[in-house]
């Protein structure tokens, strides 16, 4: 499959403009009531300045935030897509995210895990198209702009990638996968303005 082409770099602007232009703390995705909404802004404000100790229970509870959809069927789905990409059967998980995108389209987390199947297998172009839509609904996720930057940094697009590596960063300092690739691609973009 061909990484190149017209609709690669337009949904790769288009994710661009998204991860550079929304506030770090946006809370795009509708939350399953206002107390998540609450939750999950006390909770990103806590991330920033959590030490390296307390950082993976605040992810843990973002997580189980961002994975519900207000549908025990759609959350079933997640699941098995989720554990079908421990497994490292990325079709089976192509299969139970694909149910999931299409009766919950508004539901980011589905998108993300989607996008992380399509990565999976090696197609770019849906797992950048997929996380297009996973952070136009939750541009707080560190992960998937972690993976966007995963993505840019496979296709050589290596200063794009470590702004993208730097606002995952903004959000979840401590993520030391986040940390090690911000240190990587500086060394290889340099000291040039990016």
């Amino acid at each position: 499959m061909s990484t190149k082409g017209p609709n690669i770099k337009l949904i790769l602007a288009a994710l661009a403009a998204i991860v550079m232009f929304s506030p770090p703390s946006g809370l795009a995705q509708p939350a399953q009531g206002g107390a998540d909404a609450a939750d999950e802004a006390a909770l990103l404000a806590e991330l920033a300045e959590a030490d390296a100790e307390r950082a993976p229970q605040i992810e843990a509870r973002l997580q189980a935030i961002w994975s519900r959809s207000g549908s025990p069927a759609m959350d079933l789905l997640l699941e098995r897509g989720r554990r079908a990409l421990e497994t490292g059967d990325a079709g089976a998980a192509l299969d139970h995210l694909g149910a999931l995108t299409d009766h919950a389209p508004d539901f980011a987390e589905g998108w993300h895990l989607r996008a992380s199947a399509w990565f999976e297998a090696g197609r770019f172009g849906p797992a950048l198209s997929d996380l297009e839509r996973a952070l136009a609904l939750n541009p707080s996720n560190y992960r998937a702009i972690y993976g966007l930057g995963m993505i840019l940094e496979e296709l050589g697009d290596k200063a794009p990638a470590l702004r993208a590596y730097r606002r995952a960063q903004a959000i979840a300092p401590q993520d030391a996968h986040i940390a090690a690739a911000v240190r990587r691609l500086q060394q290889a973009v340099g000291s040039r303005e990016l």
